[in-house]
């Protein structure tokens, strides 16, 4: 089962530093029937303007990773961790019994990344991060597995929850497949280019959620996207 969702009519928060798209309910953005999809809480497309960011705020009992898909972000936080990433790196924290931090656009030109949330599988584990500057070339035209629950997983980011998630750039004309097996779902972003699964078109920032089926990404242009991978939820809406 394959469900689109066109991201013009995702939730906004527009600020006069900040524009965010908001795949599920978040801040004003409120919507009891687009709460999460499975354990995947949040995921928000985020473009922040130089000089300007998320001054330093708390979270606890959940696990949280930032993609940059453009610029610079900076992030520190209370466990005094303090890093810079670029296009295509990554940074997790596992905000357990609490923890503070801040992200910033320090850099010349706008920052784009996308702030995702997972419901971690208890609470009050031990607060963590962890920063990860993957090769560009490690995605092109194949699965770049970036973060894991499982314990056989080869992913550099292992999160208390039991998901996958994956990235891929794939080339003009090419395909990709994934695998979505019985009992289990999958949440795809198109964060870059056009795509088709199916007789679905996607455009940049789309999504498409995938219940128990095999799908095979179609490209006319490079498609950057990205991919959360789970247990299938015991209840979906789908009016």
């Amino acid at each position: 089962m394959l469900r689109y969702l066109d991201s013009k009519k995702m939730g906004r928060g527009v600020h006069s530093w900040l524009e965010s798209i908001h795949h599920f309910s978040f801040a004003d953005y409120y919507n009891p029937a687009n709460m999460n999809f499975g354990i995947l809480r949040v995921v928000n497309d985020d473009l922040v303007k130089p000089s300007m960011g998320f001054d330093i705020h708390p979270h606890r009992d959940m696990e949280i990773i930032s993609y940059v898909i453009d610029g610079e972000l900076t992030h520190g936080d209370s466990m005094g961790n303090e890093s810079v990433l670029k296009r295509g790196q990554v940074q997790y924290m596992s905000a357990g019994t609490g923890v503070f931090h801040s992200e910033h656009n320090f850099g010349e030109k706008m920052l784009r990344f996308l702030q995702i949330w997972i419901l971690p599988d208890k609470e009050n584990h031990k607060p963590g991060y962890g920063d990860y500057k993957f090769k560009w070339e490690d995605r092109i035209n194949k699965w770049l597995e970036i973060a894991s629950g499982a314990k056989k997983s080869q992913a550099p980011i292992k999160i208390h929850a039991d998901m996958n998630v994956y990235a891929a750039e794939i080339s003009k004309g090419n395909e990709l497949k994934f695998e979505v097996k019985k009992g289990r779902q999958a949440y795809l972003v198109l964060m870059e280019g056009d795509a088709k699964v199916e007789k679905i078109n996607l455009s940049q920032k789309d999504a498409l959620e995938i219940i128990e089926e095999d799908i095979i990404i179609k490209t006319n242009s490079n498609a950057h996207c990205i991919i959360f991978e789970m247990e299938k939820a015991e209840q979906l809406d789908y009016v």
